[in-house]
């Protein structure tokens, strides 16, 4: 009755606190997700702090492929066990004679380009997802990415598979394979600059990440 305007309970709970005099703290490793649908593209691309937590992952869809929920959690705390810390921390990286761009988001997925796409561009998520309440466009507190039908500008994307701890050889080990095909044409400035660069993308099924543990 006190904040009839709000929308959601946090944001009720927020103001109360406030009223209150109750100063809080910003904790950057807890995720909200106050997202729907996919949410792939908000987890390939998190901000980089440890991960705390995940919240309203029953309303959205599962986080992996052929997965259903319960089996996605399971299967992301496999990587989380190993190394928490590390967990769905993004790393750029690139294959310039091939005009790669490569983003691995830690225990969760890597996600191939078939061009040089900066590290600005790749920070923000790719807006696979949808706003919690319908008919916002674009009703983000984070800059995103729109879908796009350019070859150039899309991924390959590839979901963990596997990961070991290596302790002989003191690293982990995160494998990360292709669920499905892009179905989009070949990046037209990867032709130009490399022939045989699109078609070995395209030939890609896995992907494997060595780590110091």
């Amino acid at each position: 009755k006190r904040y009839p305007s709000l929308y959601g309970s946090d944001h009720m709970m927020q103001s109360c606190v406030a009223d209150l005099g109750v100063s809080l703290t910003h904790e950057k490793g807890f995720h909200q997700i106050d997202l729907h649908k996919d949410i792939s593209g908000f987890l390939s691309s998190l901000p980089q702090t440890p991960l705390v937590s995940l919240h309203h992952v029953d309303a959205v869809d599962p986080l992996f492929p052929s997965m259903s929920r319960t089996e996605s959690l399971n299967h992301l705390m496999k990587a989380a066990r190993v190394d928490q810390s590390r967990l769905l921390q993004q790393t750029i990286c690139y294959e310039r004679s091939r005009n790669w761009s490569f983003s691995i988001a830690w225990g969760y997925s890597a996600q191939v380009y078939e061009s040089i796409v900066p590290p600005s561009v790749l920070e923000k998520p790719l807006e696979t997802f949808l706003p919690w309440r319908k008919g916002l466009k674009q009703a983000f507190m984070f800059n995103t990415r729109r879908l796009s039908k350019n070859p150039c500008e899309m991924p390959h994307d590839f979901y963990l598979e596997s990961v070991e701890k290596t302790a002989q050889k003191d690293e982990i080990t995160t494998s990360y394979t292709r669920r499905s095909p892009r179905r989009m044409p070949p990046c037209s400035s990867s032709i130009s600059s490399n022939q045989a660069s699109s078609a070995l993308v395209r030939d890609i099924q896995k992907i494997i990440v060595m780590s110091p543990a």
